[in-house]
């Protein structure tokens, strides 16, 4: 038979994908007219995984993987076996009945996390890095020639600002000097002079362990400029640090999935606000990104949560149930539970930090990171020096990024499972190893 001389418009191409790919459950595109509300029975769904998963929060007594050098950087981070062993399941549909389930169950114990119960607020699971979430923010909330108002407490800060511009954004800039972070009464004068359609903030930015209140910003932004949303970089905080989503009134939390999560990179993770949402479907303009347009993502994470087949670009089937692992201990452990061992744990290594003598890049202990430590390194010693004298005792730190301090630092990072299953004993081996290598480079506590 000839091919039609005709062009194929698209929602006709797409529902020959959908009755290709999935004959049973239709499959739901952000060009389908008609998304099929009421016709899938998902309840022949799975609500569990086919494969076993464990999700019991005791500490194994020996973890299963080869051994290697403890990764503990900030970002990404040493893993549970469970997790790791959810990334070998089998290849599988991505809109299969199996797959559909598990994204959907994925998509609501994000809810738990970010702690929101609103329902018009919408969660994001997008194959990509952290940096993802930027243009996510950039391409959707903010229309070129429309004000933003950056915070930035380093590297990361800078880089936001960066991406906002990118996309046509006028940016003003709130850079404080390394190790501390914007004060209110800064804020609020910006915010009392101008306009601004956002206001984004580095929750912790992982150049400088420098930790961002979010409570009394997010208090004095509805106060001072109520219509301006408050978007955070989560990135080096989800999971480790208290977020109350609703309680806070923030309107966008962008993180990934490699870090305190505790799940391998690739994954862009998100929380808007109901409020973040009508903004994005005000826009005069169209969204100046395709891959991450919400008008293309919107109602394929709506779909996935309702467990409905639904096709815009292809996730990571693996990365995708190795999330829902973590995800699953997150919520039997509890989110609380979580915050206050990543708090104890932190404490204990910055004791130990300032037993050696050391400072730390954040002076003040309520702007010091619960998940990382930045440390500034005696004058005698370098970090190219140090860092590999703590990899032969199978300690991998962090090199310092910060452009003003870059050889001045060097970075630690306790998140997820090196600080959650002591039996592990990473904390431990890596403050003798520091102990030790500083020794060798000739170091002695004053």
């Amino acid at each position: 038979m000839p091919r039609s001389s005709g062009p194929v418009d698209s929602p006709a191409r797409l529902s020959l994908i959908s009755r290709h790919l999935a004959p049973d459950y239709p499959l739901n595109t952000p060009y389908t007219v008609e998304r099929h509300p009421d016709n899938i029975d998902t309840s022949l769904l799975p609500k569990t995984q086919t494969r076993a998963l464990t999700t019991d929060t005791t500490p194994a007594n020996m973890s299963t993987q080869p051994e290697h050098p403890t990764l503990l950087i900030p970002g990404p981070i040493e893993f549970d076996d469970a997790v790791l062993n959810s990334m070998s399941h089998y290849s599988e549909s991505h809109v299969g009945p199996g797959f559909v389930a598990v994204f959907g169950e994925t998509l609501s114990m994000l809810r738990k996390l970010f702690q929101t119960t609103d329902p018009s607020a919408q969660p994001f699971v997008l194959s990509g890095s952290g940096t993802l979430g930027w243009d996510l923010v950039a391409a959707n909330l903010i229309e070129p020639g429309e004000d933003a108002l950056v915070l930035s407490t380093g590297y990361f800060g800078d880089g936001f600002a960066d991406c906002l511009k990118v996309y046509g954004a006028n940016v003003t800039q709130i850079s404080a000097e390394p190790g501390s972070r914007p004060q209110l009464p800064e804020i609020e004068k910006a915010l009392s002079e101008k306009k601004y359609k956002l206001l984004t903030v580095t929750h912790v930015d992982t150049s400088t362990g420098v930790l961002s209140e979010l409570k009394n910003l997010s208090e004095l932004v509805h106060r001072v400029s109520p219509d301006t949303l408050v978007i955070v970089d989560g990135v080096c905080s989800v999971a480790c640090e208290e977020i109350d989503f609703d309680a806070w009134k923030l309107d966008g939390v962008v993180t990934a999935s490699q870090k305190a999560i505790g799940c391998p990179a690739g994954l862009s993770i998100s929380m808007f606000s109901g409020r973040a949402i009508q903004a994005f479907q005000n826009r005069q303009t169209p969204p100046t990104s395709y891959f991450a347009s919400m008008k293309n993502w919107l109602p394929i994470m709506q779909n996935y949560e309702a467990k409905k087949p639904s096709y815009f670009a292809t996730p990571s089937p693996q990365l995708v149930r190795a999330l829902h692992t973590a995800l699953t201990q997150i919520v039997a452990q509890g989110v609380k539970e979580r915050f206050a061992a990543h708090k104890a744990a932190s404490d204990k290594i910055k004791a130990a930090v300032a037993a050696l003598g050391l400072k730390q890049v954040a002076a003040n202990p309520d702007d010091q990171a619960h998940g990382m430590t930045a440390i500034y390194l005696p004058e005698t010693v370098k970090g190219a020096e140090l860092l590999p004298k703590l990899a032969s005792r199978g300690v991998v730190f962090a090199g310092g990024i910060h452009k003003a301090i870059a050889a001045k630092y060097i970075r630690f990072g306790h998140m997820g499972v090196s600080v959650l299953d002591p039996s592990r004993g990473h904390v431990e081996k890596a403050i003798k190893a520091l102990e030790e290598g500083l020794s060798e480079c000739g170091y002695q506590k004053a």
